[in-house]
Parts: C-alpha cells; sequence; structure tokens
C-alpha cells in the first residue's frame, strides 16, 4: 500500500493539444498506478466556451467575443502533493490557453 496522499487531476484541453499537454504531465510521473506508467483517460470531445475580458491575451478568439473549442477532458491519478505541484506546473507550461481549467481532487483509499 502507498504511504503518499493519492489524488485525481483532471484538466480541459483542445483536441489538437491533447497529446503534448498529457505527455508533459506524464513526464512529471504523473498517471502512475502501482506498476503502470501513462495511465489517463480522456473523454469524448465537448465543447468548450468563453468570452475573453479586458486584458485577457487570447491563444483563441478575440477580447469581448464569445469562443467555443472543442475539448477533452484528461483524467489521471497522482500520488503526492509535490508531484501534484509539478504536474500543474507543467500543464501550465504546455497549455495553450492564458488561463487553465483543472481539478485536483484528494482521494480516500477504503
Amino acid at each position: 500500500m502507498s504511504l503518499l496522499q493519492r489524488y485525481k487531476f483532471a484538466f480541459y484541453v483542445p483536441i489538437q493539444n491533447a497529446e503534448a499537454v498529457k505527455a508533459a504531465v506524464h513526464a512529471t510521473g504523473a498517471g502512475r498506478i502501482g506498476n503502470y506508467s501513462h495511465c489517463s483517460w480522456t473523454s469524448n470531445p465537448g465543447v468548450g466556451q468563453f468570452t475573453p475580458l479586458d486584458g485577457a491575451n487570447p491563444a483563441i478568439g478575440a477580447v469581448g467575443k464569445p469562443e467555443t473549442v472543442e475539448e477533452v477532458k484528461v483524467e489521471m491519478m497522482i500520488e503526492g502533493e509535490e508531484q501534484v505541484r509539478a504536474a500543474v506546473r507543467e500543464l501550465k507550461k504546455a497549455h495553450p490557453y492564458e488561463e487553465v481549467a483543472y481539478d485536483v481532487w484528494k482521494l480516500e483509499d477504503f
């Protein structure tokens, strides 16, 4: 049994950037489950929506104009708080968006 706290990590990314962003996050060791590495779940495409506000520097779209983008949701397990921090840091570096949507959940083992 692992002594490190386990977390579930999820993020949204445009389809065309998904493999590169997953590779950057997996390079931190995220997505390891027991004797398996690079484990993740990628959902079917959905549509993300946003409107860049004044002061934004959007990678896609223009300030003041609603935008939609086909995205996937990627989920993976991470062990340890430091590894979560590394995964989030690399996600933000590799992701094309100025502001990245992601979630981190602390898990319990039963």
